[in-house]
């Protein structure tokens, strides 16, 4: 004997670029999002019944018409938020939407034109996940934002010393290396709720509206914050390991931005071997005269954490 215990469907990597003209200058959004949904929609695994699908191609059309619509679409959380919330109020048999959007950078260009011309200046997204789910009278909401491909490296100013020594060790102990990580980072706000209006509007908090709403969920401030205070940490800290400097970072966004709920990192090593070049007589392994390195992709570490608020 066999049930359905879990349902879930939708549309994938929808692919969205949105202009945004003003009389004095563009502004432009490239978006991935993904959306999908749960609800009583059961039968159509079980019985083969189409008549409870919001078809995938309509809520693609739903996300571009948004696109157009909604004045939100700059900010890639509060995008999140009207769309999840529009598909809930306009379907009542579906009771939840779960939403991903992965933003690319476009980095405006100074000077002459600069007003309507962007730089792809990076491979780093700026990432949110969102869950809705329809309460009695209101939607919950669980959503976290954050970045991910963000390349760093410094050639200086990290160590790995007095780790596990063991039959299984051949590591060397260093005082100085290189350290590179692909930065992965994940931030969360508490849970909050939108209260439902009627099915036939959008509906969508208020205090969004402020352009800065300082010290709440809502600051547009955070994600500048998020990637400056990492970006600094790692510059700055002498890194005794990345778990270390992790945990720094962690904290030093918790300390600047106290709405968010806690911190994740997953930072995977990019290691650079020095060259073994004796036997050309030349010195290349110890620190200090190590100068050519062999990029290694695999296999590399992976160090990931969460840092939560007490």
């Amino acid at each position: 004997m066999s049930y359905l215990s879990s349902a879930r469907y939708g549309k994938d990597k929808i692919r969205l670029f949105r202009v945004v003209r003003t009389p004095t200058e563009h502004q432009v959004v490239e978006y991935t999002v993904r959306l999908l949904v749960e609800g009583q929609i059961e039968t159509s695994y079980t019985k083969a019944d189409n008549s409870v699908v919001v078809a995938t191609d309509s809520m693609k059309n739903i996300t571009y018409a948004l696109a157009k619509t909604s004045p939100h679409i700059l900010i890639p959380e509060r995008f999140a938020l009207h769309l999840g919330s529009h598909v809930l109020a306009k379907y009542d048999h579906l009771s939840s939407a779960h939403i991903d959007i992965q933003q690319l950078k476009w980095t405006r260009l100074t000077g002459p034109g600069g007003q309507h011309s962007f730089v792809r200046d990076g491979d780093e997204k700026r990432t949110v996940h969102l869950d809705l789910v329809k309460r009695p009278n209101e939607l919950e909401a669980t959503m976290s934002s954050g970045l991910k491909d963000l390349l760093v490296l410094k050639s200086s100013g990290s160590a790995f010393e007095k780790f596990v020594r063991d039959e299984y060790t051949t590591l060397v102990e260093v005082s100085d290396r290189i350290f590179s990580t692909a930065v992965e980072m994940d931030y969360t706000y508490p849970v909050f709720t939108i209260p439902i209006v009627s099915l036939a509007d959008d509906y969508f908090p208020a205090s969004t509206n402020s352009d800065a709403a300082p010290a709440t969920m809502w600051d547009v401030r955070i994600p500048q914050i998020a990637k400056s205070t990492t970006l600094a940490v790692f510059a700055e800290d002498e890194s005794a390991s990345v778990q270390a400097t992790l945990y720094i970072m962690a904290q030093k966004i918790l300390e600047q931005c106290p709405p968010l709920k806690s911190i994740s990192y997953a930072l995977p090593n990019k290691h650079y071997v020095p060259v073994d070049m004796d036997y050309l007589g030349l010195e290349n392994k110890k620190p200090a005269n190590a100068e050519v390195f062999m990029p290694l992709d695999a296999p590399s570490g992976l160090i990931t954490a969460t840092v939560s608020r007490k």
